[in-house]
């Protein structure tokens, strides 16, 4: 693996009952793979008892077709290794208007996360989510629940250039 870039928001709010959010997009560039190496997400202001939320998210990845996306963001493609250069793909972070795409839109990983808790994933190397920048693709980390209350999200995702 060429390095390990991180790509993160800082206390965003995601308002009550308005459905489906891209926390992160990835585009990667042409012949510049990339993979889903860990992912954070986080919430200050639902801690209470009463405000327990399990919700829904997913990692898609699209491929083929022309693909569009919302009105997130834009994300840094910082790398962990102050050696390293900037990653080699364009991140977008918190878009009300999911991505979509003409082509194939797949939802690859699906799980819960309680919003109280949070969510902590590093995937193995063999278990990574893939994607290359060849024939359209990208990929990101949906939020499909529309949540109950508004709560304020942090996130970090680690992004593998290959």
């Amino acid at each position: 693996m060429r390095g390990v870039y991180m790509t993160s928001f800082f206390e965003q709010t995601i308002a009550a009952a308005s459905g489906d959010y891209d926390f992160f997009e990835f585009d990667p560039a042409a012949d510049e793979p990339i993979e889903l190496v860990g992912l954070f997400l986080g919430n200050k202001s639902e801690v209470g008892d009463a405000q327990e939320e399990m919700v829904s998210y997913s990692v898609w990845r699209c491929s083929g077709g022309t693909f569009t996306s919302g009105n997130g963001s834009a994300g840094g493609e910082d790398p962990t290794d102050d050696q390293d250069e900037v990653g080699s793909y364009v991140s977008e972070t918190v878009g009300s208007t999911p991505a979509t795409s003409s082509g194939t839109l797949t939802q690859l990983h699906q799980d819960t996360f309680n919003i109280r808790t949070g969510l902590q994933v590093i995937w193995p190397p063999d278990m990574r989510i893939k994607c290359s920048g060849a024939a359209n693709s990208a990929m990101g980390v949906r939020l499909r629940t529309a949540l109950a209350d508004d709560a304020v999200f942090s996130g970090t995702a680690y992004v593998g250039q290959r």
